[in-house]
């Protein structure tokens, strides 16, 4: 500061005290005191230090001026002081006042009276960090006590006084960060000393970064206090001056101005930097909040460093007790009660990339919309606004959408999840009301999920919007990962395209795929309709097109459907055909299926086969009796299993059969029937048993060749190793495959999933789940041979209902059958293959047992009714054999008859006790 004058010293009066509180220190002989709050900020008074000049600080170039550097020990000066006088009470007196400029110099004192206090100056030029003024000295013993202290410093080198190293003590400024993006990534979000220069507003600070000297301003990331306006001369407007900002900045000064502090530097914005202030009391953003002088800000809350729940539950507290700017808060959350807030259910539809349906315990359903994210859109260019081109399908045609409503397809349908309603959306203009959520399923958020993949975007509130997520601060952060990364709908470069075709409706096109879809066999399908019980809407990605898909061999009633032509009304339906609807939409719609087209009809639908989970799923809706065999399915493969089923729906009485009255069936005499039974046994050996009563055998006869089979695809693959990994397993593949036993059999490859892949041993008839490494891949002369494993069931035999009477016929089975030789006869084709009768191979034909006869006499299989004539006495030997079973009560009917109706053809049912 500029050396002063001192006018001439009139007749000295005793010194007037005063008392403060040290706000800041300007420099080594300059200091802001003041009062004590009162109401608001308290009034403040500059006081320059009488007898002393400290070295000049360096400052930054602006307007006219230029850029000075700092004189040596300007800043040591400055931060003695800093450290021991700011926050501190201290007592000074004013020796005069510089009429022309109004500067007050005095004397100060730390401490609460003089008597006992710490002389600063004194201190100061005893340190040697500032220079005694030599005018006066004569005239003042104040002054001239400084000058001894001064001598002294200057003997001891002490401070400026030293006679070497001064530049040492010369800053280095950097006023601008030529590259803040740079400054950010160079401290990685650790730490960085500083201290704090200049409170601009409640959330806004300068400061300097230690030990490099980098002057920056901080926005203190999450929150802002209320600001003041700048006027045309880039001063703050007190008549635009928002309300509490000088009550925030004043709070903020208490806390950290000139305080050491540590500063975490997160982002950049307008060449300000935003980040964290950490004092050893606290982060002043949450002291901000809980005292009501800020609020949370949507677009830095994600950067803060240790996530935002601590800001959020501080605001939430000041806005419950209307703290200062929340005074006239009113909540707009929805009013809930604890159940209609937090419940769970299991989801049945994507509806949309934000929509899902649930369903809940008592059975009904609720569209539910995931909380403040939106889903991709369509970005509308010029003259393409509001014009939609001919044809246009949202999901497939709005980039990203349909990769959206797959993730969640695949990771929600059927799946329970648990919900959190976290607002209410009115409904408004054409719009209904939404119910908005938190979703979570296995503990994960479902909306930031989708945002972490860039298959969403979150939507942007007013600061004053409660109507938001509950876990709104999450999805900001996953956006912000993912818009770093270019995912999904942040990658403006690659956007995803779907051609689609769609065949609904479309009899030329239907009849130009109809050829594919037959050859394919077995194709992999997504339902994405389902418009009755047995006409449903499926994608085929193979083919990538869009069918209307009928369920064939069966007649489903039809459901309740609008009139046609757009009538007002509906069509009333047929009795249970909404059951039906109902039925196939919980568990096919937007599941994954297998479909078999066989035909089409004349509209352009393909007619065909579906299997969910493996199951035909026209012979599911007949045993739920919510359809009956067509006469159409007489020509398949499927009709045994079908009729069967139906027999079992009528005899339960199921839905569409309830009032169902079977024809009495005379019995005609066994001579009436002139077709014979014929019989050509060959000798078997079985290698497995499934859990199904199924079972492989080898014939006796081709035992050899399948011996010398098997050396010489072992001594091939031994002489020529195969390289690990090189082969791919597909489905449908033979290949070698190594078991347990460390030798090499030919396998058949069911399924792929991931590194498992699921073997079927066609030679044995076993299966195994291995690993690709295990399987290579054989010449076409070990492959070329048929599989020496045939599968069959057991003619005339039904399994019983309960699992464990089915597990205890199976274990009979393989205890009966085991190491032995036996005689093999094909009686007829089932809907799964061939039915044979088994008997063992006694050298005397009058020895030989029916296994089938054992096991139903022993009580443990059931007989089935044929209505073939050829095998009317087999079929009476197994039902013969049942009733004496069943008058011993032998393991199935020991609590009585298990069937639902004496009548044979009415098949099995429930148990009777």
């Amino acid at each position: 500061m500029s050396s002063q004058q001192q006018p001439a010293l009139q007749e000295k009066q005793p010194p007037q005290y005063f008392k403060g509180i040290v706000k800041l220190v300007l420099s080594g002989d300059s200091v802001i005191i003041r009062g004590q709050p009162k109401g608001g900020p308290p009034p403040e008074r500059q006081l320059n230090l009488s007898g002393i000049n400290a070295p000049r600080s360096g400052r930054r170039a602006g307007g006219i001026a230029e850029e000075t550097k700092d004189e040596p020990f300007a800043w040591e000066a400055r931060e003695f002081l800093r450290k021991k006088l700011v926050g501190k009470e201290v007592v000074f007196t004013i020796e005069y006042k510089v009429p022309s400029s109004g500067r007050e110099y005095g004397f100060l004192y730390l401490g609460k009276d003089a008597a006992s206090g710490e002389n600063v100056i004194e201190s100061l030029v005893s340190e040697g960090l500032v220079t005694v003024r030599q005018e006066g000295i004569r005239g003042s013993t104040e002054l001239a006590h400084l000058a001894e202290l001064e001598s002294a410093a200057k003997a001891a080198g002490k401070g400026k006084w030293a006679s070497t190293g001064l530049q040492e003590h010369v800053r280095d400024i950097k006023w601008v960060a030529e590259n803040p993006r740079q400054l950010v990534d160079k401290f990685k979000g650790k730490p960085v000393q500083a201290v704090v220069e200049h409170v601009r507003d409640g959330s806004t600070i300068r400061a300097f970064l230690l030990p490099d000297f980098y002057h920056i301003t901080l926005m203190v990331s999450g929150i802002r206090c209320p600001g003041f306006k700048l006027d045309s001369e880039g001063k703050p407007d007190p008549a635009a001056t928002e309300p509490l900002a000088e009550e925030a900045k004043f709070f903020t000064e208490t806390r950290l101005l000139q305080r050491d502090v540590q500063i975490v530097l997160e982002s950049v914005n307008n060449n300000n930097f935003v980040g964290s202030v950490i004092h050893p009391n606290g982060n002043i953003a949450e002291l901000l909040l809980r005292d009501g002088f800020a609020r949370c800000v949507d677009w830095s809350i994600a950067l803060v460093t240790g996530g935002a729940e601590k800001l959020r539950a501080a605001e939430k507290a000041a806005k419950e007790k209307k703290l200062r700017i929340w005074k006239d808060y009113v909540s707009s959350a929805p009013q809930l009660s604890a159940k209609e807030k937090q419940f769970n259910g299991k989801v049945v539809e994507i509806v949309n990339a934000d929509a899902i349906m649930v369903k809940l315990h008592d059975g009904s359903t609720r569209k539910i919309f995931l909380a403040s994210i939106r889903p991709p859109r369509l970005e509308e260019k010029g003259e393409e606004k509001g014009e939609k081109k001919k044809g246009f399908r949202p999901l497939y045609d709005i980039p990203w959408l349909y990769e959206a409503r797959e993730f969640l397809r695949k990771k929600l349908i059927d799946k329970r999840v648990d919900i959190t309603v976290d607002y209410v959306q009115p409904a408004s203009a054409n719009y209904p009301e939404k119910t908005c959520c938190t979703v979570l399923i296995g503990g994960a958020n479902v909306a930031e999920a989708l945002v972490s993949k860039g298959y969403a975007t979150v939507i942007r509130y007013r600061q004053d919007d409660d109507q938001r997520s509950s876990r709104y601060d999450e999805l900001l952060a996953a956006e912000m990962k993912a818009s770093k990364t270019s995912k999904g709908v942040h990658d403006k470069k690659e956007a995803p395209t779907h051609r689609v075709a769609d065949l609904s409706g479309d009899l030329a096109k239907s009849k130009q795929f109809l050829p594919f879809l037959q050859r394919a066999g077995r194709s992999e399908a997504v339902v994405e309709f389902v418009a009755s019980g047995s006409r449903l809407r499926l994608y085929i990605p193979r083919e990538t097109c869009l069918i209307t898909f009928l369920l064939a061999g069966i007649s489903c009633p039809r459901g309740t459907r609008p009139n046609l032509n757009g009538a007002p009304g509906v069509q009333d339906g047929e009795p249970f055909g909404d059951a039906a609807l109902v039925f196939t939409k919980e568990h096919c719609l937007q599941r994954e299926v297998e479909i078999e087209v066989e035909s089409m009809d004349k509209g352009g639908n393909f007619i065909g086969w579906l299997w969910l989970d493996n199951q035909n799923y026209s012979v599911k809706l007949v045993e739920e009796g919510l359809a009956s065999v067509h006469f159409t399915a007489e020509r398949s493969v499927h009709y045994r299993a079908m009729q069967v089923a139906e027999e079992n729906a009528k005899a339960r009485k199921l839905k569409i059969w309830a009032n169902y009255v079977e024809k009495e069936v005379k019995a005609v005499p066994e001579e009436e029937f002139a077709a014979e039974r014929k019989t050509n046994y060959q000798a078997v050996v079985i290698t497995e048993v499934t859990p199904e009563l199924r079972f492989y055998v080898q014939k006796v006869d081709q035992g050899q060749a399948l011996e010398q089979l098997m050396n010489q695809l072992r001594q091939e693959l031994n002489t020529n190793p195969p390289l690990a990994g090189a082969y791919v397993p597909k489905k449908g593949d033979i290949c070698a495959a190594k078991f347990s036993d460390g030798e090499w059999y030919r396998a058949r490859v069911e399924k792929v999933a991931g590194n498992q892949v699921h073997l079927l041993y066609i030679d044995y008839g076993n299966r195994e789940i291995t690993t690709a490494v295990k399987c290579v891949s054989i010449p076409a002369v070990y492959a070329g041979p048929a599989a020496f494993a045939h599968e069959y069931s057991l003619a005339c035999t039904a399994l019983p209902k309960d699992p464990e009477d089915i597990q205890e016929v199976v274990t009979a089975f393989g205890e009966d059958t085991n190491g032995r030789q036996l005689l093999l006869n094909v009686e007829y084709k089932g809907a799964n293959g061939d039915c044979v009768t088994l008997l063992t191979n006694e050298t005397d034909a009058s020895q030989r047992k029916d296994i089938a006869r054992e096991l139903i006499s022993d009580g443990l299989l059931c007989a089935e009714p044929r209505r073939e004539k050829r095998l009317l006495k087999l079929v009476n030997d197994y039902i013969a054999a049942q009733d004496a079973a069943k008058k011993r009560h032998l393991n199935i009917w020991r609590y009585g008859d298990i069937t639902e109706d004496d009548a044979n053809e009415f098949g099995l049912g429930k148990r009777k006790i």
